[in-house]
């Protein structure tokens, strides 16, 4: 159970400019993967709209993957203001998303270069995001969870 003291040193630590910056840097990342996904879909649209090829994949894909940002952003926003649980999530997401991202594009046949290539651009900005949730500052921010039994 926490104690008083350890309540407002993780409420101090939250309210630090270092991590407050860092959260800052965390939305950006974000709000551009949410762009590099927006262009995609809509790459997508100019591409089915003028007759080329716009597989089911393509758009369910590239629809689900903008429908996510705007559920990352919000738990970037938790997370800044104090819930683990949230940082958590967006530290978790952050890994796997790019390596999911990348890993489907690699599968040969399933989409053509262009639109891997469109998808794989917005890994780079949850990589970022991994990276700064696993830096220094947010890790001092939200020191690790123990366990008791």
């Amino acid at each position: 159970m926490a104690n008083a003291g350890d309540i407002t040193t993780a409420t101090e630590r939250i309210g630090d400019a270092r991590t407050q910056e860092a959260f800052t840097t965390v939305k950006k990342c974000v709000m551009l993967f949410g762009a590099v996904s927006a262009i995609t879909l809509g790459v997508v649209g100019v591409m089915a709209f003028t007759g080329h090829e716009a597989t089911s994949f393509m758009w369910i894909r590239g629809a689900i993957l903008l429908a996510v940002t705007p559920l990352i952003y919000r738990m970037t926003v938790r997370a800044a203001e104090g819930s683990y649980k949230a940082f958590d999530r967006v530290r978790t997401l952050s890994t796997i998303m790019p390596v999911a991202i990348i890993g489907v594009d690699l599968i040969p046949g399933l989409c053509p270069a262009w639109y891997a290539v469109l998808q794989g651009l917005s890994a780079p900005a949850l990589i970022g995001v991994a990276l700064i949730t696993r830096g220094s500052a947010l890790s001092a921010a939200f020191p690790k969870k123990t366990v008791s039994f």
